[in-house]
């Protein structure tokens, strides 16, 4: 699959928020790197587990990709995105890097400004830790 074709995937899930369609999107080996954790999170799970939150969290209505840079050679992407979120507005990138079998092998967030970025991490946490229970 080309960037593009795994770039309608991700979108595809994006806009149907459907949970199995994002697990079927993650390899088992894939690796998330969180603008707030210091160490990069390891294996399928953790990582549908942190997009799966960022889907509830993040994903709210004023939510949209208002920029993609493709590298076709490299097999990857870079999405800036913009949202509101409890009246702080906060402005990202996406950077996902997919294996040859078209899946995710490796996703990277970044977040500014620093209030953003403390909110973020307000609400991750706490749905992680409601997701957890």
């Amino acid at each position: 699959m080309s960037v593009r074709d795994n770039l309608k995937v991700w979108h595809a899930h994006f806009e149907d928020k459907n949970g199995s369609g994002l697990r079927d999107q993650i390899a088992e080996d894939a690796v998330f790197h969180s603008p707030v954790v210091h160490t990069p999170q390891s294996g399928k799970p953790i990582v549908v587990a942190y997009l799966s939150a960022a889907d509830i969290v993040l994903a709210n209505d004023s939510f949209r990709y208002v920029r993609e840079i493709v590298d076709d050679e490299a097999n990857m992407a870079m999405l800036e995105f913009e949202l509101e979120l409890d009246g702080i507005h906060v402005n990202g990138v996406d950077i996902i890097s997919w294996n040859d079998d078209g899946k995710i092998q490796d996703f990277k967030v970044m977040v500014r400004p620093l209030k953003a970025i403390n909110k973020v991490w307000e609400e991750m946490g706490k749905m992680l830790e409601k997701m957890k229970a």
